[in-house]
C-alpha cells in the first residue's frame, strides 16, 4: 500500500496524540516527517527522541503568516493535533489552526488533517464540537484536499471520562447500556497514516473505533482485570442542573463529560476500510490499572 505524498507535518507532535502519530509515522517509514513547533525553541524529551529516529523538527512563530509559511514549504500534508481546550471556558480550537490553514494553503501544501480526532456531535452541544464544526467549514472552503478523523473517547483518557481505577469507582452520566466508541492513540496513529494511502479517505470523513462497547461493558472489564468490584453512580442530570444552575451546580468539566456521554454521536465505523485490526481495549486498560496499583 503506497502514497501519492512524501513530506508530511505535524503541529503538536509532542503532545499526547501527536507524538503517538509522529512515531507511527516514523514506524512506517515512507513518509519524511517534520515536527513543527512554536518558537522560541525549549528543550523537550519527545522532539528529542523524534529527531533521533529521523524526524527533523522545525520552528515558527505562529504569530507571523510568513514565518509559518517558510517552514511549512515542502510540506505535502499537514497534520494539526494542537490542543485548543484550555479549559471549559477558554477553548480556542478554531483560533489556535486557523494561521496552520492560511499558511498551509499559501505553502502549497497538497492536504490538511485537522484536529478533528475524538468524539463528534452536532452543532450547539458544546463550544468545542462547534469550533471543530466551523474550522472544518474553513478546511473545505479552503481548497485543499482534507480528511477529518473521527475515532470516539482516546481509551488512555477513561480515567478523566469517570473511570476511578484507584478507587475502584465509576460515574456514570448516561445509561449504562449505551453504546460508545474507543480507540486506542496507538490505532488512532495507524488509522491517520494509512489514511494517506487510501483512496477514499480523500475529501472524506472517516469514522474509525477500536471497540464500541456499552459504558457497562467497559466496566466488566475494569472489573475482571483489577479483579475488583466497583462501586458505581449513575447521574444523568447533570447537565440539567448545570444549565439551569440547581444546587448543588455541577461543574463546567463535569457539564463537559456528560455532553461526551449523552450527546457523543453514534455512527458505522470505516474500519473495513483499512488493513489493520485495531488492539483490544484490555490491553489499554490493563495498562491504566498497572499504572495506578
Amino acid at each position: 500500500m503506497s502514497s501519492q505524498f512524501q513530506t508530511v507535518t505535524i503541529a503538536g507532535g509532542t503532545g499526547n496524540l501527536g507524538f503517538s502519530i509522529a512515531q507511527e509515522f516514523l514506524n512506517d517509514g515512507t513518509f519524511k516527517l517534520k515536527i513543527l513547533r512554536r518558537k522560541p525553541e525549549k528543550e523537550n524529551e519527545k522532539a528529542k527522541l523524534l529527531a533521533s529516529r529521523g524526524a527533523e523538527i522545525i520552528y515558527a512563530d505562529y504569530n507571523q503568516k510568513d514565518d509559518l509559511v517558510k517552514a511549512l514549504k515542502g510540506t505535502d500534508v499537514f497534520i494539526s493535533t494542537v490542543s485548543g481546550y484550555a479549559d471549559a471556558d477558554n477553548v480556542k480550537l478554531y483560533e489556535n489552526q486557523f494561521p496552520l490553514l492560511v499558511a498551509a494553503k499559501e505553502a502549497s501544501v497538497k492536504r490538511f488533517i485537522p484536529s478533528d480526532f475524538g468524539i463528534e456531535f452536532k452543532a450547539g452541544i458544546n463550544r468545542i464540537a462547534d469550533d471543530k464544526l466551523k474550522f472544518n467549514e474553513e478546511v473545505i472552503k479552503s481548497g485543499l484536499e482534507y480528511t477529518f478523523i473521527t475515532t470516539g473517547l482516546f481509551q488512555e483518557f477513561f480515567d478523566w471520562l469517570g473511570f476511578d481505577v484507584k478507587n475502584k469507582q465509576v460515574k456514570f452520566y448516561d445509561d449504562p447500556d449505551a453504546r460508545f466508541p474507543t480507540t486506542a492513540l496507538s490505532d488512532v496513529a495507524k488509522y491517520t497514516v494509512e489514511s494517506l494511502k487510501i483512496p477514499e479517505c480523500r475529501n472524506a470523513h472517516i469514522k474509525v473505533a477500536g471497540a464500541y462497547l456499552t459504558w457497562n461493558e467497559y466496566l466488566q472489564k475494569f472489573e475482571e482485570i483489577s479483579g475488583s468490584k466497583w462501586e458505581v453512580t449513575v447521574d444523568k442530570e447533570v447537565r440539567h442542573r448545570y444549565r439551569n444552575k440547581i444546587d448543588p451546580v455541577p461543574s463546567a468539566s463535569d457539564d463537559f463529560r456528560a455532553s461526551i456521554m449523552q450527546d457523543g454521536l453514534k455512527y458505522e465505523t470505516d474500519n473495513d476500510k483499512f488493513s489493520f485490526t485495531p488492539q483490544p481495549v484490555t490491553k489499554v486498560i490493563e495498562t491504566l490499572v498497572k499504572q495506578a496499583s
